[in-house]
């Protein structure tokens, strides 16, 4: 099963912490993850995907306006109506706005016809309420790599359950 996680990254950071997302997804038996930068997302293979998620830094406590751009210009493109969707944030701060990023790109989704999920607490700790966020104020965003993992596995375990 196809799955795809599409990200605007500046520093490395949102590329990376997605990388770790389709990682998390790989790990769960007959999915295959691959991951694009917005400036290089292969339209039909997203097309055949069951499961996308989106992911942005965070910036004035928003997406950037790259995503922003992608969202409302290519993601129609995408047929992402009944697919399983989440998303992501990379941040500096804890109160930098990761939330309200993740909230952008979801609302987004769902106006889409995108399935929205996450696990939320149902599926115990780490919670993921509404998806991952990394924060690089202490300049070792890899601490939370295993939410990252732990995210994409719980979405493609989801995406297999709801499609297979």
């Amino acid at each position: 099963m196809k799955m795809a996680v599409i990200y605007h990254s500046v520093t490395g950071n949102t590329k990376n912490m997605g990388e770790h997302i389709a990682a998390g997804m790989q790990s769960v038996e007959g999915v295959e993850a691959r991951c694009f930068s917005i400036d290089d997302v292969d339209i039909d293979y997203v097309r055949d995907c069951k499961c996308v998620v989106l992911g942005s830094p965070i910036y004035a406590a928003h997406i950037t306006g790259q995503m922003m751009n992608f969202m409302l210009n290519t993601a129609g493109k995408l047929n992402l109506a009944g697919k399983l969707a989440g998303a992501y944030t990379t941040a500096q701060y804890v109160h930098g706005g990761g939330e309200l990023g993740i909230r952008e790109m979801l609302d987004h989704l769902m106006v889409m016809g995108a399935l929205i999920y996450s696990g939320g607490a149902s599926l115990g700790k780490p919670v993921i309420h509404l998806g991952p966020v990394g924060i690089d104020n202490t300049l070792d965003i890899d601490q939370f790599i295993p939410n990252f993992e732990i995210y994409g596995k719980r979405m493609a375990q989801k995406a297999v359950e709801l499609f297979s």
